[in-house]
């Protein structure tokens, strides 16, 4: 009689442990974008010919380079989050991000038309995320003439309050986004119109 409860003793005890399995594993992998949900407006008063550039490879500091949220506490110390990650390498999603706004609110595209582009490097020197507090971004950038004349560099501080959760502060970084765009495709166009400035 024993013998015939051992299998369903031992069915019982393994659907116990896939349970428990299941209880102590991680919660899903959270990915967030910079781009945003519908595809940006096209500016009505942006000039009919596309202004080209050749925007060069995005430089980040090494810390925030890497697949998972690196976060700043509130003692200033810093934790890598496993389950906050980017949908794509964060200079690809920040690339994206840059570009689709330029097309859209300047005429600014990348790639090589009748006259040589403009070259665009930036530089992240800070990427912070704050929870429940703010998304930092701190960058400076540079516009090459295709002339060859002075290049005009500029910097920036970007600061979006981020309340609530880890999405609010993904929405955060996008709007830090768009108004990194704009700046520098402000500074592309006074560039291209010949009263360089970067922009206040």
């Amino acid at each position: 009689m024993t013998e015939r409860f051992l299998p369903l003793a031992a069915v019982a005890l393994a659907a116990l442990l896939a349970l428990a399995a299941c209880s102590t594993s991680p919660p899903p992998t959270r990915l967030h974008t910079l781009m945003p949900a519908e595809p940006t407006p096209r500016d009505p008063a942006v000039r009919a010919a596309p202004l080209f550039v050749v925007l060069e490879p995005i430089r980040l500091p090494a810390q925030v380079d890497q697949p998972q949220w690196l976060v700043r506490l509130p003692d200033e110390s810093l934790a890598s989050l496993e389950q906050e990650r980017w949908a794509s390498p964060l200079r690809d999603e920040l690339r994206q991000a840059l570009l689709e706004q330029l097309g859209a609110r300047f005429g600014i595209v990348e790639g090589r038309g009748a006259t040589p582009p403009l070259r665009v490097a930036l530089e992240l020197r800070r990427f912070d995320s704050v929870p429940g507090r703010e998304a930092r971004i701190e960058a400076a950038w540079s516009v090459v003439p295709a002339n060859a004349g002075a290049t005009l560099r500029c910097t920036l501080l970007v600061r979006e309050g981020a309340s609530g959760g880890m999405p609010e502060l993904a929405a955060a970084h996008r709007r830090a986004a768009v108004r990194l765009a704009a700046a520098i495709g402000a500074s592309v166009v006074a560039l291209q119109a010949g009263s360089p400035a970067c922009p206040a």
